[in-house]
């Protein structure tokens, strides 16, 4: 298996808020996670950098005969509870929060935990699928039939997240396990790349674009050719 990725501030933005990280493991598999972070002038970089940071210690000091669902879940809650106490103890950072998608994947599937709007996508040869559900005030409003996908790309209040790491005591994110076959892919990406690319561009650079090592830049490269207005990251694994 294989693993790619990037982040970028962007064309607007002063900092950059999001943070990711990825690892190939002794055997084989791979662990990767995105982060998008917010509130205040500095405190999304320190929501987003200790989510990233703690989650990959909690996650790779864990037993690997442990059920991977738990492992992930233990290892976002002790960032979750880290991120909340630094909010409530430092006036700096009061409020501060970040989204969170990881996925630990494997010779056949992967499991992946979100809690935000960043996304993880399936994709091969086939096409592209949305694995995980935005928390999000339009996502709700397109699940009640208020709004269609189209419109939701483009609601003035679509950066309006229901849930986010950091932002309660208790941790309430998602798990799914997905399907991976040989020379399938996921991509994990924060809104600042889903906003502005969508999902059929994202297919074609990842299955027809050019080489799956550039495939992460190429994607930042279409999202600042058009302003890109927020951070940008993406990671790009391969089975």
């Amino acid at each position: 298996m294989q693993v790619w990725g990037v982040t970028h501030r962007g064309a607007v933005r002063q900092q950059n808020q999001d943070a990711y990280a990825a690892k190939v493991l002794e055997d084989g598999r791979v662990v990767a996670l995105v982060c998008d972070g917010m509130g205040g002038a500095r405190a999304g970089n320190v929501a987003s950098s200790m989510a990233v940071e703690l989650f990959m210690e909690h996650f790779l000091k864990s037993s690997p005969d442990d059920p991977v669902e738990e492992r992930m879940g233990h290892a976002a809650s002790v960032a979750n509870q880290a991120v909340f106490q630094r909010s409530i103890q430092d006036v700096d950072c009061t409020g501060m929060g970040t989204t969170m998608v990881a996925a630990l994947a494997g010779v056949s599937q992967a499991v992946i935990l979100n809690e935000g709007d960043s996304r993880a996508y399936h994709i091969n040869d086939e096409g592209i699928v949305l694995v995980t559900r935005d928390h999000s005030l339009v996502e709700d409003l397109v699940a009640r039939g208020e709004l269609t996908r189209e419109q939701a790309r483009t609601h003035p209040h679509k950066n309006l997240i229901t849930r986010a790491l950091g932002a309660e005591p208790i941790l309430m994110a998602d798990c799914f396990r997905q399907p991976l076959a040989e020379g399938e892919y996921l991509l994990l990406c924060s809104d600042g790349l889903s906003n502005v690319v969508n999902e059929q561009e994202i297919l074609y650079e990842v299955i027809h674009g050019g080489a799956p090592e550039d495939c992460c830049q190429r994607l930042l490269d279409i999202a600042l050719s058009r302003g890109a207005p927020d951070n940008v990251t993406a990671v790009l694994v391969k089975r």
